[in-house]
């Protein structure tokens, strides 16, 4: 269990990081959040898509690092095999929370039961007279990025969906040995609808930005026979056929109903 606490002075002034960290968090992860400024560069390594649970109404975007539960395909013998590495996965063990003495304010957090933390390692967060370290005014400085571009992820997925931009998809899997699995809940772009907007809309998308996450996430989809090739280098469970199918809202709906009963 994670143990996450504010970082203050008075409770962490010993404090200290390991100089090297590794990505072991994240060896159990098929999914790792993105965000929309890192479409374009992680759409060369990645499906990326957005996810929604049938409980939840929002959609998160995701980058997919396996295509099962708990498998990521990029974090292999203790490496990291990417060509690239979301701001989101390298910034363990620290992240932003609430402040619990000053409403409505975001603050940085430390897992203070990461292998990273402890008095024996070797980077402080604070020095011999209580000033905070380069260091932590890097992690803050980064923090406070990631969270602003996880804000503009919010308001381009909150766009895709004002304009019913949003098409479900399922992958459905075939394996050597005649086992099939399904995979569904993901989410892309809906290129019909896209090519329908107005000429209005179009241009205001086109002002603001925001064809080039859309045109990064479709790319991306191609990235999924990437995940097959990877996983079949090293499984023997190999995949034989994957395919990329559109779920129509009327299936999707029943699903869900036969599903609730």
């Amino acid at each position: 269990m994670a143990n996450f606490v504010p970082i203050r002075k008075e409770q962490l002034q010993n404090t200290k990081i390991a100089s090297k960290r590794h990505l072991g968090h994240i060896a159990k992860q098929h999914i790792i959040s993105v965000t929309a400024d890192e479409y374009a560069q992680a759409s060369s390594s990645f499906p990326i898509v957005l996810v929604k649970t049938p409980d939840s109404p929002r959609h998160q975007s995701v980058a997919m690092l396996g295509l099962e539960t708990s498998e990521n395909l990029y974090y292999k013998n203790d490496e990291w095999i990417g060509l690239m590495l979301p701001k989101n996965a390298g910034l363990a063990p620290f992240s932003l929370g609430l402040d619990p003495d000053q409403e409505n304010t975001l603050v940085p957090y430390i897992n203070l039961d990461s292998e990273f933390v402890g008095e024996d390692k070797e980077l402080p967060l604070f020095d011999e007279e209580g000033k905070e370290t380069e260091l932590l005014n890097n992690v803050q400085n980064s923090l406070g990025r990631l969270y602003e571009n996880e804000k503009r992820t919010e308001n381009l997925i909150k766009e895709l969906v004002e304009n019913d931009l949003l098409q479900e998809l399922e992958l459905n899997m075939a394996f050597a040995s005649g086992e099939k699995k399904k995979l569904t809940g993901i989410f892309t772009i809906d290129e019909a609808k896209l090519k329908a907007l107005s000429d209005e809309k179009v241009l205001d998308f086109h002002k603001r930005g925001i064809f080039v996450p859309i045109y990064s996430m479709l790319s991306s989809l191609a990235q999924i026979n990437r995940l097959v090739q990877l996983r079949n280098e090293t499984e023997d469970r190999k995949i034989s056929t994957i395919q990329i199918v559109p779920v129509k809202k009327e299936e999707a709906a029943a699903e869900a109903e036969t599903t609730a009963s």
